[in-house]
């Protein structure tokens, strides 16, 4: 019988489209309705489905070690201090870490937006926060908008909103 042949792929080829792979994956679907959801933040701020009706909400899932989330901390801090008095809620959720540990990196590397810890929430496990940062628009009607796993700059997160229906124009950025 002829032997057919089987292509091989290399070790580091494999193991880049197994990343891709997990990358394109979506634990967030565009359009539906966002997961019921409760979070706290760190300083006693209380969000649900309930109370974020009728804004635009921006989830960031991040972790101190991400050096991607350090990066892109300076741009989310922007959108807050720029749109919360106009309605957009950005919520910053630390994923896995212990509080203490969370608290001592704020101290070093303060944030204005509202930080949530993991144990005050439940959205980590439901976005499936494994690669970071991590950000989930969910629109005025609470439903997801977009989703957007990895780093992608200031640009792309104020398009992430804007395409939620939240009035943020690049040249607010300057």
């Amino acid at each position: 019988m002829p032997r057919m042949f089987t292509p091989k792929l290399s070790r580091p080829i494999a193991i880049a489209l197994l990343f891709s792979a997990m990358l394109l994956r979506s634990g967030a679907v565009a359009n539906e309705p966002a997961p019921r959801f409760n979070a706290v933040t760190t300083a006693g701020e209380k969000f649900n489905n309930a109370s974020i009706k009728g804004k635009v909400v921006l989830l960031e899932f991040w972790t101190t070690w991400c050096k991607f989330c350090v990066a892109e901390a300076d741009y989310v801090d922007k959108l807050d201090k720029a749109y919360r008095d106009k309605g957009l809620i950005v919520l910053a959720i630390n994923v896995g870490e212990p509080k203490k540990l969370v608290k001592k990196y704020l101290e070093a590397h303060p944030r204005s937006c509202r930080i949530v810890l993991m144990e005050d929430t439940n959205l980590a496990a439901m976005y499936e926060a494994t690669v970071y940062p991590i950000y989930v628009v969910i629109d005025k009607d609470g439903n997801i908008s977009d989703e957007q796993r990895g780093a992608g700059g200031e640009e792309a997160l104020r398009t992430l909103v804007s395409q939620a229906g939240f009035p943020v124009t690049l040249a607010d950025q300057h």
